[in-house]
């Protein structure tokens, strides 16, 4: 079960309205975090939606500078793979944008799962909590790299994932107790491939997704996909 008290779950007529949505409480929460803490926090997802929403974000107004940047999981390949999470990101929305390089902190997933996931989680030693995660949601349940029938490591921040069911094998993720450490997380859900996954998540299933809990707030934006009562 999840441990947040404030979840809410919305339901967008469009794919449009889903990211221009989502745009707006990214920025929200950038503006609050840099005005009650000097900088803003936020875990970034892959995928085509997040894409999307980050392309809007690209010719946003913001307060750059104060922006740190983390990946909520990544692939085991080259920095520069077209599949990486990190260059993704980057060709859709941070070479845009003045924040500072030294404040976009990539998983070194190019090392291996073990060695990937050693230094990233060196790199989070100091954080604190996250003010935003981003995270979707896949067809079977998963999220950032937390698949089902795979044990959940919470050992570390950031944990090695092996013989994952979907390629490549090797990926470092987020743990589940490091996300849960975030103050407010999105899920972006799209797709009616994924109403199994949101039906067994509201019957109380324990997908991994269902295991993610945020310190003030969890939002579910949905997009083709039923919320049945």
């Amino acid at each position: 079960m999840m441990q947040t008290e404030r979840i809410q779950w919305h339901n967008l007529k469009s794919i449009e309205s889903l990211r221009h949505q989502v745009c707006d409480e990214i920025l929200q929460s950038a503006a609050e975090a840099i005005a009650a803490r000097g900088k803003f926090t936020i875990v970034l997802a892959g995928g085509n939606t997040p894409r999307a929403v980050y392309r809007l974000l690209r010719d946003a107004q913001a307060d750059w500078a104060h922006w740190h940047i983390y990946h909520g999981d990544e692939r085991c390949l080259a920095p520069d793979h077209v599949d990486r999470n990190s260059l993704m990101a980057r060709q859709a929305w941070l070479q845009y944008v003045p924040i500072p390089e030294s404040q976009i902190h990539d998983i070194p997933a190019n090392l291996g799962p073990l060695e990937g996931a050693r230094d990233y989680a060196q790199t989070l030693k100091n954080v604190g909590s996250f003010d935003l995660t981003l995270l979707g949601l896949g067809e079977d349940g998963h999220t950032a790299s937390l698949f089902p029938d795979h044990e959940i490591d919470n050992s570390a921040d950031a944990v090695p994932v092996f013989n994952s069911p979907k390629p490549p094998a090797e990926r470092v993720t987020l743990s589940q107790l490091r996300i849960n450490n975030s103050r407010k997380v999105l899920f972006l859900v799209t797709g009616a491939g994924k109403q199994q996954a949101v039906d067994n998540w509201r019957k109380g299933i324990a997908i991994p997704a269902a295991l993610i809990s945020a310190k003030d707030s969890l939002e579910i934006f949905c997009y083709e996909v039923v919320l049945k009562t």
